[in-house]
């Protein structure tokens, strides 16, 4: 009998130690978040959608080395590699990706690809609005997730040619 007391004292102690936690949520003020009005705001190690990142030359860093998609657990990424040559030059190394795309209908944001890529050609930026009706539209493009060359950055001296372009 001892034991079946000690366990019903126990069992209401962590009743009351959990609604203890509830009644002290329902009277703390609700904080609500002015969106779009007011913008967004995110921890440093938020995971939004990928970016591909450039080089100090603004060239692309991504030399397809396939990493991000070997690491890749939902196979989300694909990648079509190309070699760099004399007249078009895309990366600093000798190869580039010709193709890069992220399927965001499978994505899990879990930044395998982020920790694989060698030479952090790839991150998390912090865009978030990729709702959809269309799965089709969720597949981005090497275009879509390429960073803008900044004006202080200096441009490639070699013409930089489109992706799908001979």
């Amino acid at each position: 009998m001892a034991t079946t007391i000690s366990e019903i004292l126990g069992s209401a102690a962590a009743i009351a130690k959990g609604m203890t936690v509830t009644l002290k949520e329902m009277m703390s003020p609700t904080v609500t978040e002015d969106y779009p009005d007011a913008p967004a705001k995110f921890q440093e190690r938020y995971r939004g959608v990928h970016v591909l990142q450039r080089d100090e030359a603004g060239l692309e860093k991504c030399v397809a080395c396939f990493l991000c998609a070997a690491a890749c657990p939902a196979n989300c990424i694909y990648i079509e590699a190309a070699e760099n040559t004399e007249q078009t030059r895309m990366s600093g190394g000798e190869r580039y990706a010709s193709v890069y795309n992220i399927d965001y209908s499978r994505c899990i944001f879990c930044g395998f690809c982020v920790e694989a890529c060698p030479t952090d050609a790839i991150t998390h930026g912090h865009d978030f609005e990729i709702a959809s009706f269309n799965t089709s539209t969720l597949i981005y493009r090497k275009e879509q997730m390429l960073i803008n060359i900044s004006p202080t950055a200096k441009a490639p001296a070699i013409p930089v040619a489109t992706a799908g372009g001979h």
